[in-house]
């Protein structure tokens, strides 16, 4: 279908088929629809409504998140922590948030602090980050955590504070409603890791990357993310052998 007759089919003018595809123009929903009826892909319309939604905020600079302070950018992330009731969490370089201790928290902020933010607010930063934890223990909630077995013997700050984050872990996890995994080291594993992610239900995923926060609600993005922490999930151990690994890198760090 060439655009004169795409235009004849949505009742545009056929300019507009041109500024569009040229991206000299933003479709509106509308548009998107029509675009997609006329074409006979009525099936792809509400991933591109999706994607039209979500990309004036589905890329965040550090540097404008963070502008106020570290505190104000935990507090905004609040209301999708209290709305979500499955969380799943994938980690390559930190122990997730969500079941942190505060010195661990402290110590990890505290270097975000030092890099990339002007005013010192960690202290609050942190009270806030521990009191978005009370998810684990209010509602019907289900937490699944992913851990590289890497993570266990790096971190910040001392050996009394990454020791007390090991054993906090080991109690997170004997919670009815998580589940911890751990990613054992090995050579020959069949998949590679990837940047850390989390699953916020099937409606949302963040990454944290170097540069800026990325969030993730088109449908064909998140379930992309939900088959790699399926893969990933296959690739890790739980229960007496997780909390085994623990445990060593406990005794290894001391």
């Amino acid at each position: 279908m060439n655009g004169k007759t795409l235009a004849s089919e949505c009742g545009w003018h056929p300019s507009k088929v041109s500024r569009i595809s040229t991206a000299k123009s933003t479709p509106s929903e509308e548009d998107i629809r029509a675009w997609c009826r006329a074409c006979g892909a009525a099936d792809q319309t509400e991933d591109l409504v999706a994607s039209l939604h979500a990309v004036e905020g589905m890329w965040i600079e550090w540097h404008r998140m963070e502008r106020t302070g570290l505190k104000r950018a935990q507090e905004e992330r609040l209301p999708l922590f209290e709305r979500t009731r499955w969380f799943r969490s994938y980690s390559s370089w930190l122990v997730p948030g969500l079941v942190q201790t505060y010195g661990y928290t402290e110590d990890v902020l505290r270097a975000v602090q030092r890099r990339r933010v002007v005013i010192d607010d960690v202290a609050d930063a942190v009270a806030v980050r521990m009191e978005r934890q009370r998810v684990l223990y209010e509602g019907k909630r289900r937490f699944a955590f992913l851990i590289e077995e890497s993570v266990l013997s790096n971190g910040l700050g001392n050996s009394d504070t990454h020791c007390g984050q090991l054993e906090h872990l080991l109690t997170v996890g004997a919670l009815p409603n998580v589940s911890v995994g751990i990613i054992p080291a090995r050579i020959g594993r069949t998949r590679m890791p990837v940047e850390g992610f989390w699953i916020f239900d099937q409606a949302q995923v963040n990454v944290e990357l170097v540069s800026g926060y990325l969030t993730l609600t088109q449908p064909s993005e998140v379930a992309m993310y939900a088959t790699t922490f399926t893969e990933l999930a296959e690739l890790a151990v739980y229960g007496t052998t997780a909390r085994r690994l623990i445990a060593s890198a406990m005794d290894a760090s001391r």
